[in-house]
């Protein structure tokens, strides 16, 4: 068992104030793997005094020297590469090989790729008889979720530390144990005191104190809408800058002349990507009524591939889910698709069989899904997917655009010039064309309530500049 019983603060590891801990719970095992500090608002004060106190210095620093550095921690990274997937796996229920190429491999390329970009980019153009300079925010408020545990942290660290400015973590308390082993990583690198500072806890308690502090300059929080409504409340009593990256029900719209016996098994895997936890899953799949029985027949002959079972397992495709809130919530809404009509095709909210310990759900397909039902329009988290048939391509944009969220979405057709001229009508930050890969260099973010900003690449970079002109 791993007990961290410390914070990072200023350059050390200090107790917390409070005298609370939190168990982290292995998901596939339902035993303690690790407890954690629970801190106060007390913990968070120090915290953000530190980064304030470094803030100036850091951001004098020069670009090189903090590329350098962040250099050093994706080579402290690559280096854990293999205890970090295994920890995550545990944590949060991700297939090993599949940890180890996303849950640290992305992190990776984010110290990198900031890295890179912190040297490469214009802080500084003449416009006019302007300068236009941009300089570090400030002090920055990371709140990170637990589904992509260490990526989450590392696309808001790695550019906020190449901007120059200073951080405050507050890790998923879920998932939260990866977080201490990047936090040794800077101490181990001797990164200035108060640049980096990490304080575990509850979002309601250490959360909430992050983003109202009146000396923290900028909150990035990733997670539930309704969470980030509170943060965002919270923020606007000291008018901070408020970076948001929350829900999707994303949409991925399959027309006529699509190619189906592609389009459907991919649509299956963009949807059960960790075991369905995922924000930019592509959960709700859009069918023309003529080919509903053909996608019905290939959803189901693909969902039955994804095997249910222990992480590090050897056949395992679907791990567990993260905690047993999220596998109750998820066969809720299991149990409402059929009460409110839809058509289980596959899956339902037994246990899998053989697996009664561990988080799991069973992959499942819903078919007959209305755009107007709650599995049609509430996130989900799990591995749960609606097929939704449609009569015109306008009514398939329309049902498309049809929830609050606008994070991501997909498009397939036979001609790719039909699907980017739909692409271009989804309200949404991201549109995978005819399977188009993740881009980690592209902007990642949403419309509507999935949030405000972007992250990833040089978008991410620009949320953590101010930008100043002098007038010359």
């Amino acid at each position: 068992m791993e007990v961290r019983d410390k914070l990072y603060i200023g350059g050390s590891w200090v107790p917390s104030t409070g005298k609370g801990t939190i168990d982290v719970i292995n998901s596939a095992t339902e035993e303690v793997m690790g407890t954690i500090p629970e801190g106060t608002p007390e913990d968070v004060d120090k915290a953000v005094r530190a980064a304030a106190e470094a803030f100036a210095s850091w951001a004098a620093t020069s670009v090189e020297e903090r590329s350098k550095t962040l250099l050093r921690v994706q080579e402290a990274l690559t280096a854990r590469t293999p205890d970090l997937a295994t920890l995550i796996s545990q944590e949060v229920g991700m297939p090993f090989t599949l940890s180890n190429l996303i849950q640290v491999g992305l992190p990776v390329m984010s110290f990198a790729t900031a890295a890179q970009l912190a040297t490469d980019f214009p802080f500084e153009e003449q416009l006019g008889n302007s300068l236009i300079v941009r300089e570090p925010v400030g002090v920055v408020g990371c709140i990170t979720p637990w589904n992509y545990p260490l990526h989450q942290i590392a696309a808001k660290v790695a550019p906020a530390l190449a901007a120059g400015c200073t951080v405050v973590l507050k890790p998923s308390e879920v998932a939260p144990l990866n977080a201490f082993v990047l936090a040794e990583i800077f101490d181990e690198i001797d990164l200035p005191a108060g640049v980096f500072n990490l304080v575990t806890g509850t979002g309601p308690v250490v959360g909430e104190a992050i983003a109202s502090h009146p000396r923290v300059d900028m909150v990035s929080f990733t997670g539930s809408t309704r969470a980030g409504k509170r943060v965002m409340e919270l923020a606007s009593q000291s008018v901070k800058r408020v970076a948001l990256e929350l829900g999707g029900k994303s949409a991925n719209v399959i027309l006529e002349d699509a190619d189906l016996q592609a389009a459907v098994p991919a649509g299956v895997a963009a949807c059960y990507i960790n075991s369905g936890q995922t924000c930019s899953a592509l959960t709700r799949m859009l069918v023309p009524r003529s080919r509903l029985a053909e996608a019905e027949e290939l959803a189901v002959k693909t969902a039955e591939t994804y095997t249910p079972g222990d992480p590090f397992g050897s056949d395992t495709r679907l791990g567990p889910l993260v905690s047993s809130v999220q596998r109750d919530r998820v066969r809720g809404y299991i149990r409402k698709g059929v009460e409110e009509g839809a058509k289980l095709l596959t899956g339902g909210d037994e246990a899998p069989e053989g697996l009664d310990t561990g988080y799991y759900v069973r992959p499942t397909v819903f078919s007959d899904v209305r755009a107007d039902m709650t599995i049609a329009q509430e996130e989900i988290f799990g591995p749960v997917l609606s097929i939704i048939p449609y009569d015109t391509e306008d009514e398939a944009v329309e049902i498309a655009n049809g929830t609050i969220y606008g994070l991501a979405g997909g498009v397939w057709a036979g001609d790719k010039t039909r699907a980017e001229q739909v692409a271009r009508k989804l309200r949404t930050g991201q549109v995978e064309v005819n399977g188009g890969g993740f881009n980690p260099l592209a902007p990642f973010g949403g419309y509507k309530q999935s949030g405000i900003g972007r992250e990833l690449g040089k978008f991410g970079l620009e949320e953590y500049l101010e930008v100043k002109a002098l007038q010359r």
